[in-house]
């Protein structure tokens, strides 16, 4: 790479290379993960390039291609899994600069893809609009890197993941090539890009479709034990609107949710909501009747000297994040089991594993249905004895796991290729060099899952 040529051709622009910051904004939350983090904690970009709109976009691309320079797009790096880390260097594309709302419809709103998810939802609430999903980290999170990046978050137990067609409209791409291109994906097309982690383009502008503000109230209950926790999620999911619904065995909260803590209780289950204030009475009578349950917390009730942080930001993976600061010998896994053999499957994995591994589920829709999705904590001890858990948990359980402690697209959570966005990117980034690594069909298109074997590091 000749960056000496590369930083002539893009003079005027906001770069650059300072060791402290290649250094800090060549990282993500990899850190979640003991394996990627002994695994990627050397990775720094050669340079950052902040582009300040759509034409510097085409100008970076344009160059680093002729210079044969990879690039890594980065919004906050509020990631998990190494996706906005640059694994061969080059240039990272941080996109601080490209941020703001640029149009709001009665149903849509347009904004740039390194606006912060909360500026987006303030600006929308101040017009009466409400965004439909965001992750718990959206006071920093970029709606960019959460498309590129994510899969689901707050608001899935009404609305599904991002892979739901309702929840994007549009989204504009520049392309890698000698001339770049700009691209609007609409329909099916935006799943080439959604969940890519940036490996065939670069995204400039998110069209998202918007509802009508709703009046959520925080609410925390308290259940007897994991299994009626989730069976009286289950029923909440389906009578009631909310907005999120989460659930934690014990002793996630006593443990992890200080601020929380008394209300939480000890050796208690706990379920977190998001419920329209309208359906507060029916949630009172339904927790009334459920044996053992009791509404410990309302933020409509709350004293203001508490001064709690949102309920959101104890569920999702900031529960992995706050047990980390508490326990950095904790981490996490994320996977799935059938909602039809939910009961048994809690009490077998209890059984089973005990407090080694501490379950978390998060409630969303699959065509309809309100499911769990677990997120369960791990203690973690060795590297060795992560990857034995993943394999007897879909060895001896009806469990999907999607590996957080990989860093490729395909170990992560697909396991196999999605042509579509292999096509996509031989169309859009012909010489490979958009976040190079990360998607293992760009260079082993036959690819499959080996049990134990990690594919970019043998060790």
């Amino acid at each position: 790479m000749d960056l000496t040529a590369l930083k002539t051709d893009l003079d005027g622009l906001d770069i650059d290379d300072r060791p402290s910051v290649l250094r800090a904004k060549s990282r993500d939350f990899y850190w979640y993960s003991p394996i990627l983090k002994r695994q990627l904690d050397g990775i720094t970009a050669d340079l950052v390039i902040s582009p300040r709109d759509e034409a510097e976009v085409i100008r970076v691309l344009s160059a680093c291609y002729r210079h044969r320079v990879p690039v890594t797009v980065r919004g906050a790096g509020t990631g998990n899994y190494g996706q906005a880390m640059p694994l061969q260097g080059g240039v990272v594309l941080h996109m601080q600069h490209m941020a703001g709302v640029i149009a709001l419809g009665d149903d849509h709103v347009v904004v740039r893809s390194g606006t912060v998810i909360d500026h987006i939802e303030q600006h929308l609430r101040r017009n009466g609009r409400e965004i439909r999903l965001f992750p718990s980290t959206t006071a920093t999170a970029t709606i960019g890197g959460f498309i590129a990046g994510g899969s689901s978050g707050v608001g899935a137990i009404r609305w599904g993941g991002l892979r739901n067609p309702a929840n994007i409209r549009r989204l504009r791409l520049v392309t890698m090539e000698e001339t770049p291109r700009v691209l609007d994906l609409t329909g099916h097309d935006i799943h080439k890009a959604a969940h890519a982690y940036g490996v065939n383009g670069v995204m400039t502008e998110v069209e998202l479709p918007v509802d009508p503000a709703g009046d959520w109230v925080d609410v925390m209950i308290t259940a007897p034990d994991f299994i009626a926790a989730n069976q009286l999620a289950i029923e909440l999911g389906e009578a009631l609107l909310l907005r999120m619904l989460s659930t934690f065995a014990a002793p996630v909260p006593e443990l992890y949710f200080q601020r929380y803590r008394r209300h939480a209780g000890t050796g208690r289950a706990v379920l977190a909501l998001m419920v329209a204030r309208d359906a507060l009475p029916a949630l009172e009578a339904r927790v009334t009747a459920w044996p053992g349950a009791a509404i410990t917390y309302r933020a409509d009730r709350a004293d203001p000297a508490e001064r709690l942080p949102a309920l959101y930001e104890m569920a999702w993976n900031h529960t992995t994040l706050r047990a980390i600061r508490i326990d950095p010998g904790v981490t996490y896994l994320q996977m799935m089991f059938p909602r039809d053999r939910m009961a048994e499957t809690i009490a077998a994995l209890e059984l089973r594993f005990g407090n080694e591994l501490m379950l978390h589920c998060e409630y969303t829709r699959f065509n309809g249905v309100v499911s769990p999705v677990a997120m369960p904590l791990v203690r973690f001890t060795t590297e060795n004895r992560l990857e034995e858990l993943i394999q007897l948990l879909e060895a001896e359980f009806p469990i999907t796991v999607f590996n957080p402690h990989r860093v490729t697209l395909e170990e992560g959570g697909m396991k196999r290729t999605d042509l579509s966005q292999l096509d996509f990117k031989r169309q859009t980034d012909p010489l490979g060099l958009m976040n190079p690594g990360k998607m293992i069909a760009w260079t082993t298109p036959d690819w499959t899952p080996e049990t134990g074997k990690n594919f970019l590091f043998t060790e």
